[in-house]
């Protein structure tokens, strides 16, 4: 390709509401230019990077068995009633009418749709099991787009769904996805970890698990050890169990106090606070360390409100409580909402006398004198014991583990935290949607099963900006040699230079005919102007034509290293030539 052929207008500054790396360095360099917020026009040489990516996905999809086919991207809201999302997946669903008024969505997902294509098109188990997947635009109505292409309303997305007999089949399915991914992730030349993490919206019935790529601009937080392979989203990270009794036997303030660790302490008393309604407030105030504090927060499990205990020096899990509740959707309760339920203002809840199941985080089982909110406007307890004063039917693990915290699986190592880029999720489904919507088969015996299914998603675009966040200089872009758009820019210093121009077209062709992907400079520009262009856009090699050119020498350079070497030009292509196919 020639440059001067190609769409491609280069900035030297970034767009102001460019925040993340990979967003400003896509616009810079002529990859991608926004049409309205979160949706965005790939430009040929994005374009070029998707195509790669999509071509590493689908040679591994294909490695697995699995096989390709294109689903609508507008589907009926009948499908998503049926499966009990169409209510439940908030307003990030797009929802429109046709001229007929009848109602469909944008899909952001595509589980309704292909569970009811293959409940029509498989009755047997002789059919079974299949891995279907597509690649298509996915959309999805952020409450704040952001990143560029790391949170967009549009998206490319490739997403496979398998179907089996029984939950072994299931498992295959699950594993030899998993190692896809990391084979696909691999090839991208990514850093990432796959972790534990919670199935969301999705849902599901069995194990699930997040592909992340590490990098600072990352919305997510990974958990790791530093002892063993424990992996896991902040969400879904296991808290060291802090119970030192069978929390399983003794449940009960009666059983617990018979308990040989049961300590009688300073009886419970009010005392007033008033106007103390946060934590920070009550910290400067009574000049107290936050962990002697019984924080207390409301929530709105589906219809049901809960209280949650955690220590005042940690965070709730909100995603920890639903699970624990089995509820489909978790909210803090406002104001209005828990002086309504209990007659008390925000800032005195507390769990002593509480009329709400009050869920008990594990790791303040043992706390004595602690404080806690009175349920009466402008005062606490204090000298409260956890064991004594409050009501354990529901123990559980509701907090946000810390750095530095012992790892649950190992009890040795210890948590360090990451921030990444959700790449891939990988799920067990179950008979979560094939039960609600129909899919089943006829076994050996000829009675009727119900399909066990798994599904497995990959942002596709977001891939190409993950890869940018991780493989970026001051200057632009370095693109790993197999999804780079092209693979070698040749630049004649000077198109006015007959020898240079010469030069730089037989490297072209001969390059061209040995199948590199070649983009030449041939545009009458500054020297400089070529160079910060070629730096912006980071194509893995660059091959540079000057003066060397009357004595058949050339500049080579790889931009990963940015080291300048003179060599000759067949030197130059047979170095190209081999470091390009090594990677590919």
């Amino acid at each position: 390709m020639k440059q001067s052929k190609l769409l491609l207008n280069t900035l030297r500054e970034s767009p102001g509401e460019a925040e993340a790396v990979s967003h400003q360095l896509l616009i810079r360099a002529g990859f991608i230019r926004q049409l309205a917020s979160g949706i965005y026009t790939y430009l040929p040489l994005g374009r070029r990077v998707l195509r790669k990516i999509e071509q590493i996905v689908r040679e591994e999809m294909d490695a697995a068995e699995a096989q390709e086919l294109l689903m609508p991207a507008m589907q009926p809201a009948e499908l998503w009633k049926e499966s009990g999302r169409y209510s439940l997946y908030g307003p990030e669903l797009i929802r429109l009418h046709d001229r007929h008024d009848r109602e469909f969505a944008l899909g952001p997902t595509h589980e309704e749709v292909i569970t009811t294509l293959v409940r029509s098109e498989i009755n047997s188990y002789r059919k079974l099991p299949v891995i279907l997947y597509q690649i298509q635009t996915k959309f999805r109505d952020e409450r704040r787009p952001r990143f560029g292409l790391l949170r967009g309303r549009e998206f490319l997305m490739k997403d496979a769904y398998s179907f089996d007999i029984d939950w072994e089949g299931l498992d295959q399915a699950y594993w030899s996805m998993f190692h896809a991914y990391e084979r696909i992730f691999h090839r991208c030349n990514l850093n990432f970890r796959a972790v534990e993490a919670d199935a969301g919206a999705i849902g599901g019935e069995g194990e699930t698990h997040e592909f992340m790529a590490l990098a600072d601009i990352g919305e997510d937080t990974v958990v790791t050890c530093s002892s063993c392979d424990y992996a896991a989203n902040l969400e879904q990270a296991e808290s060291v169990k802090a119970i030192s009794f069978d929390d399983e036997i003794v449940l009960t303030t009666d059983e617990l106090s018979s308990s040989p660790e049961f300590e009688t302490g300073l009886e419970a008393e009010k005392f007033h606070t008033p106007n103390l309604r946060t934590i920070d407030e009550l910290i400067a105030n009574l000049h107290i360390d936050p962990a002697v504090i019984l924080k207390t927060v409301v929530f709105m499990a589906d219809l049901q409100a809960v209280a949650v205990v955690v220590s005042g020096k940690d965070e709730i899990n909100e995603i920890k409580v639903k699970n624990y509740l089995g509820a489909e959707a978790i909210s803090i309760a406002d104001a209005d909402t828990v002086l309504k339920l209990t007659g008390v203002a925000t800032g005195f809840i507390g769990p002593k006398g509480l009329s709400l199941p009050v869920l008990i985080d594990q790791s303040v089982i043992h706390m004595t004198n602690a404080i806690a909110g009175a349920n009466e406007k402008d005062y606490h307890y204090r000298n409260l014991h956890v064991r004594r004063d409050i009501p354990l039917n529901h123990i559980g693990d509701f907090r946000n583990v810390k750095e530095g915290e012992c790892c649950p699986r190992c009890k040795e190592g210890t948590f360090k935290f990451y921030k990444g880029i959700e790449i891939g999720h990988v799920f067990k489904l179950g008979t979560k949607y094939s039960e609600q919507l129909g899919a089943a088969f006829h076994d050996a015996s000829g009675n009727e099963q119900t399909m066990i299914m798994g599904c497995y998603g990959i942002g596709i675009s977001r891939i190409l900006s993950a890869i940018i966040e991780q493989h970026h200089d001051e200057d632009g872009m370095i693109w790993p040699v197999s999804i780079a758009p092209m693979q070698v820019h040749i630049i004649p210093v000077s198109v006015k230079d007959e020898m240079q121009v010469n030069t730089a077209r037989q490297l072209y062709d001969r390059m061209v005919k040995q199948g590199v992907e070649v983009l030449l400079d041939d545009r009458d520009e500054r020297p400089g102007v070529k160079f910060k262009d070629a730096d912006l856009i980071g194509l893995p090699v660059r091959i540079v034509v000057g003066k060397g050119a009357a004595d058949g020498l050339v500049e080579f350079v790889e931009r990963s290293r940015q080291e300048k070497e003179m060599i000759s030009l067949e030197e130059a292509v047979g170095r190209a030539t081999e470091l390009l196919h090594a990677f590919l």
